[in-house]
């Protein structure tokens, strides 16, 4: 064998060996075939997939009227009796008074916050491509159970790169929240109270 082609005989044999080692541990031969592409993402685009929004409510309400209203009238009238040169019916007069006064007062506060993260499902995608999501969280803890309903529209190039949104940003948002269990009846008023809210008049 002629010394010259050994060290590159070597050379490709120490090659083929590290390509074979190489593609045995390949990403690619643990890769499942079901996945998406490696360069793909998850970012929600069809039917089915997830997206995760991320709930930062925050409304006040803060109402204030004032009124003042005030009307005084007074009027006086005097007639000295006399008609032409025929008689003389002496003076007499009236007097006319009255008020009239109105003053109230209105002052409205409402603050709320709902700070959540609900994982909702594409169910329908609009001609333009928005995304129609919805989704329903259960929460049952020590007796107490919650249920949330999540609903709207999502602009794809609003989402992020790690597949979330603001609710802010949904468009026609709608959460629903149910609570019952053994905090229920703690947090509203009984049936009798509920009753006379509705008769009394004051």
């Amino acid at each position: 064998m002629n010394k010259k082609l050994l060290p590159a005989i070597l050379i490709t044999v120490l090659f083929l060996a590290s390509a074979t080692t190489a593609k045995a541990g390949s990403i690619w031969a643990k890769r499942n075939s079901n996945m998406k592409n490696l360069y793909a993402d998850d970012v929600a685009r069809n039917i089915g997939d997830i997206l995760t929004i991320i709930i930062t409510e925050d409304s006040k309400v803060d109402n204030k009227a004032k009124r003042d209203l005030k009307k005084d009238v007074d009027k006086s009238i005097t007639f000295d009796g006399k008609l032409g040169n025929f008689s003389d019916l002496g003076e007499f007069g009236t007097s006319i008074s009255s008020s009239n006064e109105l003053k109230s007062k209105a002052d409205y506060k409402d603050e709320r916050k709902f700070v959540d993260r609900i994982t909702v499902v594409v169910v329908d995608i609009q001609p333009n491509g928005n995304l129609v999501v919805m989704g329903t969280r259960y929460r049952k803890i020590a007796g107490d159970t919650q249920t949330i309903e999540i609903g709207g529209i999502v602009r794809p190039s609003d989402v992020k790169f790690d597949n979330t949104i603001k609710s802010e940003q949904v468009a026609n948002f709608q959460i629903v929240t149910k609570n019952s269990g053994v905090a229920d009846p703690y947090t509203r008023p009984g049936f009798l109270g509920r009753i006379l809210d509705v008769i009394w008049p004051f």
